[in-house]
Order: C-alpha cells, then sequence, then structure tokens
C-alpha cells in the first residue's frame, strides 16, 4: 500500500490515540504516538511528520497549546490539528490564532478525523508543490509526445509497457532537445491517469546542472533546521515532494559522484535523510533519470558509477535524433504551427507548402525537436502569410527571407521588411547560441562574446531557462 503521508500523535490518552492511529493506519498513513510532552518538541522534529494531531489538555507542566507555540518558533512547516474536549472552543479558537490549521472536539468520530487529515495533507502538498514549481518555473509546454515513424511507435509502445508495469526507475537518453521530459511527462501521465486522484499526484523536474553545487544536496534531500549557516527551517527535498508521484531528474550524467551514491541508497531502499538529520524518510516515487550524455563512456572514464549505470538502465528509452525520425519532422512542424498560431492569435496561419517540407526534411536538425520548435515558433510570430512558404525559414535552411541583407565578415544581419523588435533579434540569438551548443551556457556566452553572468542574466530574461 502506498504510503499517503507521516502523521505523529500526542496525547496523554493512550487508549484514544492507539484507537486513532489504527483506523489511520489502514487508510495507508505511517503513524507515530507520544504520550507526553517531555522532551516532546525535540522528538517531533526527529521524526519530521507531514502532520500532527496535538491534545490541547495533557495534564502536564506543558499543555498542548505550549507545544504549539513552541513548534511555531521552531518554525515546523508541517500542518497541526488540535484534539480538545472544551465545548466552549474557546481553547481550539485561541489555537487557531497561535498557528494551528484545524481542531476537532472530542469525542470524535473516526469518519471526520479521516476526512479532515486527508484535506489538510492535500492541501499541505498542494502548497509545497506549487511554491517548488514557482521557484523552479517549470514549463509545461508540449505535453505530447507527437510521431508516427516506426522508431517512435515502437518507443512509445515500449514506454507504455513499462509505465502500466509501475516500473520504479527507468533511463531516458538521447541528445539535447530530442524531447526527453516531455516522454518522462508522457510516462507520468500512463502511470497514474487512470486513479481518481491524478490531479493531486505531483510530477517534479529538476535540472541536475541548473543549480549552484552549494545547494543542489539540499534541493534534492531536503534539510533540517541548523543543517548549514542559512537552513533557519526544516526544508522538504525534491524526494518528498515529489512522494506518491514521479520525479525526473534531467541531465544526471552530470551529478557530482557524492550525489550519485545517495541516489543509488534512494533507488535501492526508497528512502531518504534529509541534510543534517537522523531519521530516514520512506518514499514511494518514481524516479526518471535523462541525459544528453554516453553514460557507457563516462563510467569507463571513472565519472559516473557502474552499480548506478545498470540500476538505472534496466529500463533503458532512447530517443533517436530527428533527422533519423523521417516524416516526424513534417508532422512535428504542423503541431507546433497549430499551437504557436493559437498562442500567438494567428489563425489564418493555417499550412506549410510543399517546398517549405523539403526544406525541413532535408535540413539536418543539430538542436532536434527544439530547434524546429523554435523554427516554427519565429515563422508565426514574424510572417503573415496564411501558409508558412521556404522564403520564410531561415538562411542555413535554404530558406530565401525577403529583406535588406547586410554582410559584415561571415556574419548576417537579416532585417524583415516591416521591421523587428531589437529584443526579438537579442532573444532570438540567444536561443539559437543555446541550440549550437546543445544548453552549454558556458560554450553559447563564448560564441556571443559575453560573460557567462551576463549570458545567464539575460537568458533568465527571456525565459530561456
Amino acid at each position: 500500500m502506498r504510503k499517503n503521508g507521516r502523521i505523529l500523535l500526542l496525547d496523554d490518552d493512550e487508549l484514544i490515540i492507539s484507537m486513532l492511529s489504527r483506523a489511520l493506519r489502514k487508510e495507508g498513513y505511517e503513524t507515530h504516538l507520544l504520550h507526553s510532552s517531555v522532551m516532546a518538541v525535540e522528538k517531533i522534529i526527529a521524526w519530521q511528520p507531514d502532520m500532527m494531531l496535538l491534545d490541547i489538555e495533557l495534564g502536564e507542566d506543558l499543555n498542548g497549546l505550549d507545544i504549539l507555540r513552541m513548534l511555531q518558533e521552531e518554525h515546523v512547516k508541517f500542518p497541526i490539528v488540535m484534539l480538545t474536549g472544551d465545548d466552549s472552543s474557546d481553547s481550539a479558537i485561541k489555537a487557531l490564532r497561535y498557528g494551528a490549521s484545524d481542531y476537532l472536539h472530542k469525542p470524535f468520530n473516526v469518519e471526520e478525523v479521516k476526512i479532515v487529515v486527508d484535506r489538510i495533507l492535500q492541501n499541505s502538498r498542494m502548497h509545497d508543490e506549487i511554491a517548488y514549481l514557482k521557484r523552479a518555473n517549470v514549463e509545461k509546454n508540449g505535453q505530447e509526445f507527437v510521431g508516427k515513424s516506426p522508431v517512435i511507435l515502437k518507443l512509445l509502445k515500449d514506454a507504455q509497457k513499462i509505465a502500466a508495469a509501475g516500473v520504479n526507475s527507468m533511463l531516458i537518453t538521447g541528445k539535447s532537445g530530442t524531447g526527453k521530459e516531455v516522454l518522462a511527462r508522457n510516462l507520468h501521465y500512463w502511470r497514474f491517469a487512470g486513479q481518481d486522484d491524478f490531479e493531486s499526484i505531483p510530477y517534479i523536474a529538476i535540472n541536475c546542472t541548473a543549480l549552484p553545487e552549494n545547494l543542489i544536496e539540499g534541493e534534492l534531500f531536503g534539510h533540517v533546521k541548523g543543517a548549514f549557516t542559512d537552513a533557519k527551517t526544516d526544508k522538504k527535498g525534491v524526494f518528498e515532494l515529489a512522494n506518491g508521484g514521479t520525479l525526473l531528474l534531467d541531465e544526471i550524467g552530470d551529478m557530482r559522484a557524492d550525489l550519485q551514491g545517495k541516489l543509488l541508497r534512494v533507488l535501492e531502499e526508497r528512502s531518504v535523510r534529509r541534510v543534517g538529520g537522523k531519521v530516514d524518510l520512506p518514499i514511494d516515487i518514481t524516479i526518471i533519470a535523462s541525459t544528453n550524455r554516453n553514460l557507457k563512456e563516462l563510467v569507463a572514464d571513472g565519472l559516473f558509477r557502474e552499480d548506478l549505470y545498470y540500476r538505472l538502465s534496466s529500463f533503458l528509452i532512447e530517443i533517436p535524433p530527428l533527422h533519423d525520425r523521417g516524416t516526424d519532422v513534417v508532422l512535428l512542424a504542423r503541431h507546433f504551427l497549430q499551437t504557436y498560431a493559437k498562442k500567438y492569435a494567428k489563425k489564418e496561419v493555417t499550412a506549410i507548402d510543399k517546398e517549405a517540407e523539403k526544406l525541413l526534411l532535408d535540413y539536418a536538425w543539430p538542436g532536434n525537436v527544439r530547434e524546429l520548435r523554435n523554427v516554427i515558433e519565429r515563422c508565426v510570430v514574424m510572417e503573415e502569410a496564411s501558409v508558412l512558404k521556404a522564403d520564410c525559414l531561415p538562411l542555413d535552411m535554404g530558406g530565401r527571407r525577403s529583406g535588406s541583407i547586410e554582410r559584415r565578415g561571415h556574419f548576417q544581419i537579416i532585417l524583415p521588411e516591416k521591421g523587428i523588435s531589437l529584443e526579438d533579434v537579442e532573444k532570438e540569438l540567444l536561443q539559437l547560441a543555446l541550440e549550437r551548443t546543445n544548453n552549454n551556457m558556458t560554450q553559447a556566452a563564448k560564441l556571443l562574446k559575453i560573460s557567462y553572468d551576463s549570458f545567464r542574466y539575460q537568458a533568465k530574461k527571456y525565459s530561456l531557462l
């Protein structure tokens, strides 16, 4: 049974919390019981619950309100529901003012407790996931994996089998821009879409190269308060945030060696320990790793753990480059044409002519599907015709853009007859540099003769990261 969450119960009435604990365990929750306020705060923080049920009247020096205030001073993030026998509700209202999430009157109905617990945990998880996704600025465009070539049809059939079987770890490989994250999202959908609560099942993607070295461990595994200088509160890592759902670890080939070892432990033991923590937290999670690098070569060079490679590659899905997918190029181009015509309210853009299709098919597409998507987006934005023609396409594809061309040595400046925003030119150059270097920002910055920090600033400005 999938664990729905960790609930800590504190009440001096052992009969009541034992009964509650049994009922919650039947619903798939993991529970931990405390009967005394002695050292309670330390024990609560050490166990790291997802939620707490706390009795107000403990019959000791410290009552439930005291415990609640002390926990708030420790900046705990988990919700706390108070249990009260006070018919007047005065103490319960006071608890809400101190930061409790809700309260339940004794004697209570077990079914009511289940409903309250489920609602509060769902809200808490949603809050955590939304907060993380806002920080990560995850782009969710292009969910559908488009393709009808034989190689893609086989790939999708195999991927659906893997998802349907409930495989909890797999590896997606392919060159940059081939659609690894799109396939990962589809795997998540095929795995969980049949469940009634699908919308609440988390999917989180993290790029192993996008975070600074000193932050990535805390982002992955979370940390406890005081684990390092800036750890002011407990924080869940993405393994916990994705619990019950899917976590995509993109660019796994660039993960630090010490983190590779910790990831292997998570895969083997299905538990995670926060940085500075002493408790192993069980997780039920589908882990998808992806990379554009040759992991076998990295293993041979001593840069990637052999045991981790074999653990991940038991279920390997390799996405071919776009130039090996035949007429999928045209199929994808039409798909992106519809997508961006809708996005930019250009309903008159409806088709691609035969000459343009031939150029699309003949081009090598070093940037793969991402490059094709960017080309079609630019065409939709810049052109006014109802049909995209060959002269809409970039010159290096054989297109014949109208407009004045001024040569500066080997460099061409293309100015459309109707003009263009300087910001659009800057954004396009940044995109082209990223495509040319397979999203290597250091190399892209060198191509544009600017510093890495300047490039990163401009890329963030135009939402390219």
